[in-house]
Parts: structure tokens; sequence; C-alpha cells
């Protein structure tokens, strides 16, 4: 029997990753991926070195991948004029590119490949309903925002294309099954996978030697307290709200660490520099995952303060490595957290924000390492992973007896 061919379809250069959850997702799939596979990706190129328009093939996370980048994507941390995602979809109807199995993390794409043969599925990550319904409060953070009925009308034409959907999200889960109860049985729940080899908690006299390297290399006193964001910096993810806390505070020995990049970069250093915050936040930029491992490790706390969300995996590796979480509502990461893994802010304004902060920098001991790790323990990645590959293994076995 043949090794089946799986593609994987995103908008961006594994080996010059941008900032992203999904990206993430496909990254943990790759490294974690069965042996019993080939693996094939249909990206971006953000590196000169890549050759558009044909397959190459290269080595990632251990694992030889052949890769086909569709057109050069430098700055991607950055939204374009032109979505890349429309530019990615737009590609795609030039090619012919169908293997065994495709798994795609957008919808839009999905245009271009109607009539592609092979098993296809969807990977959802968001809540759906709030991605597209958010035009009331600013709405420049997803452009479907400013037309979800334009999306639900292409989400309804294209969804019955898929052999599966997995859904990273509960909302979208019961949502799809209310709105489409014909493609119940392709409807289902995933997890999100964290890469436990990566993210883990420290030995307590490691995590101290570890932590005051990294404040000694900050110029930090040894005295500090980290509040650690990584992600864009985007609306969504409202990093102004973040800042705004920190001022809250009003503690010059707490320190924030903004660790992304994005279109808000400079409404973000303006506001640090409004509130007299320069020696109290440093931005770090786009952080590689290894260093974000680090951080993650030493953090005090880690805060998300979007205005909506899936299940993050900054919030899940947070966990993994022992850090607990001040979160903003958001279902998923709620239902993640117990009382003494973090704290859910139910105002999303500067004082609440600083005081769930506060409470978790004040009291360590209400939320030791375990109770983080506890709440991390269902996703780790290679049972995840392993499910999602042996599932699909079993498919392809009973389509060759059936031939």
């Amino acid at each position: 029997m043949r090794r089946p061919i799986l593609t994987i379809f995103y908008q961006y250069d594994p080996w010059n990753a941008s900032i992203g959850g999904i990206q993430t997702v496909i990254d943990t799939f790759i490294k974690y991926s069965s042996e019993q596979f080939c693996l094939r990706m249909v990206g971006t190129a953000a590196s000169k070195e890549w050759k558009v328009g044909c397959w190459q093939t290269a080595t990632l996370f251990g694992r030889e991948v052949e890769f086909f980048p569709l057109f050069r994507s430098f700055n991607d941390n950055v939204r374009q004029l032109i979505p890349t995602s429309m530019r990615y979809m737009a590609a795609l109807l030039k090619r012919q590119l169908a293997s065994d199995f495709m798994h795609f993390h957008r919808l839009e794409p999905t245009l271009s490949v109607m009539n592609w043969p092979g098993e296809k599925t969807l990977f959802v990550h968001n809540d759906i309903q709030k991605q597209i319904s958010r035009g009331g409060e600013g709405g420049t953070g997803i452009l479907w925002q400013r037309f979800p009925e334009a999306y639900l009308t292409l989400e309804k034409v294209l969804l019955n294309q898929f052999d599966q959907i997995l859904s990273c999200n509960a909302s979208s889960t019961l949502f799809y099954l209310s709105r489409y109860p014909k493609l119940a049985q392709r409807i289902k729940n995933v997890k999100n996978a964290i890469d436990d080899q990566l993210f883990y908690p420290l030995p307590a006299h490691q995590k101290v030697e570890k932590r005051l390297e990294i404040l000694s290399n900050l110029g930090l006193s040894p005295e500090t307290k980290l509040v650690l964001f990584a992600g864009r910096l985007h609306p969504q993810k409202n990093p102004l709200l973040l800042v705004q806390s920190i001022a809250a505070l009003s503690d010059p020995q707490i320190h924030l660490l903004l660790a992304g990049a994005g279109e808000l970069e400079s409404a973000v250093r303006a506001e640090v520099q409004k509130l007299h915050l320069e020696r109290q936040v440093t931005l770090l930029g786009a952080v590689p995952r290894q260093d974000l491992a680090e951080l993650q490790r030493i953090a005090d706390v880690f805060v998300l303060t979007s205005d909506y969300e899936g299940l993050p995996m900054v919030a899940l590796e947070a966990l993994a490595s022992g850090t607990p979480l001040v979160t903003t509502p958001c279902e998923q990461v709620e239902a993640l957290l117990s009382p003494t893994s973090g704290v859910v802010c139910r105002e999303r304004t500067p004082a609440r924000v600083a005081d769930a902060i506060l409470r978790v920098l004040k009291h360590p001991e209400q939320f030791p390492s375990s109770a983080c790790l506890a709440s991390a323990a269902p996703y780790q990645a290679q049972e995840v992973i392993r499910g999602v590959y042996d599932a699909m293994w079993s498919r392809w076995q009973q389509k060759q007896q059936q031939l």
C-alpha cells in the first residue's frame, strides 16, 4: 500500500513563520505527524531562497516536507491593502494541487478548490459569530466584520465540499450544527495541541536562574514582576487596554513584555509614551518560538485582553509552562481555566484588568504551577494529533480495501 499524501494549505512560510495561532497549530501538526503520510505544504515564500510556483523539498522538525509557495509575502504580521487570504485564493485558482488528504485553515481560499478530488478537512479556529459581528466595536480587526452577510453566503456555498469540519471552538461547533444540520455528521470538535516538548515548566532552582538571567539582559532589577503578552498587535487582541492596565497598576516593579508585531505597534508605542511607561513596558517585536518558550517559563503571569478569541495557543502554552493566566471574557479560555490556574476579568477596563493582574502577583501561592499544568494536560500534542492521524489512516485503509 502506497503512503497517502497530506497537503496542508495556509498562507505562511513554515520555515520563516509569521505570528499567529494557526501557524503554531500547523507547525505542531507537522512536527508530530505520522510517518505513514507524505507531507506537503502549500504556502507563501517569506524568503528569497524559495522558488515561487514549484515544489521543493526541505526538512522541518525532522520531517521531509514538499513545499509549494504560491507567491512572496515578506511581512505578513501587518495587514496589507489586499488581504493575504484573497491573494492566496487568487493564486490557487491557477493551480491543481489536489492530494489524498487536504487540510484547510481558512475558508476563503477553498473557493478555488471546490472541484478538486480528495478528502478535504476544514479546521475552524475562532468563534465565527463573534469574528464577523464586531462591527459595532470599531470593526477594523477583520474584513468580514464589514460584510457579515457576504461571509455567511460564502460559507453556505463552500462548506458542503468538506468531508470533515473540525472545530477548535465549541461555540463555532454549535453554530455550525444549528445552521447546517445536514452536515452534522461531518462537524466535530478537535482540541488545539500544545507542543509540550517546547513548552514546559522549569524546576524551581532553574527557573530562578533563568529568570535572573533574562531580567539582567533586559536591564531590570531582580525584584521585577514580569507580565507577558504574546501575539499580533492587532485590534482583536486589544493591546492598548493591556498597556493602560499597566498604567493603572502604578507600580514601577511590574514590567510588561509585549512579544509580537502588527499594525498597532505605532499606536502601542505612542500609548506607552503618553502614559510615561517607557521604564515599565518593553516591546520585543516578533519573538522566535524557542525564545518565547523561555519567556513563558519565567513570567509571573500571562495576560490576554482580547475582544474575542477562539482558544489561543499562547494561553495553552503559558499554562503548559506553569504560568497562570489573566484573561478578559472569552468563552473557550474561561472553560480552560480553574480557579487556581487563572483569573477571568469580567470587565474590559484598565482598572479591572489591573486588579486581576495584581491578584495573581500578590498571591502566587494561590496559582501553583501544578494547577496550570492540570488545565493544559488534555491538550498535549502527541495525544491530540495522534488521534487525528490515526482516524485519517483508518479511513485511508478502508478506501484502499474498497478499490
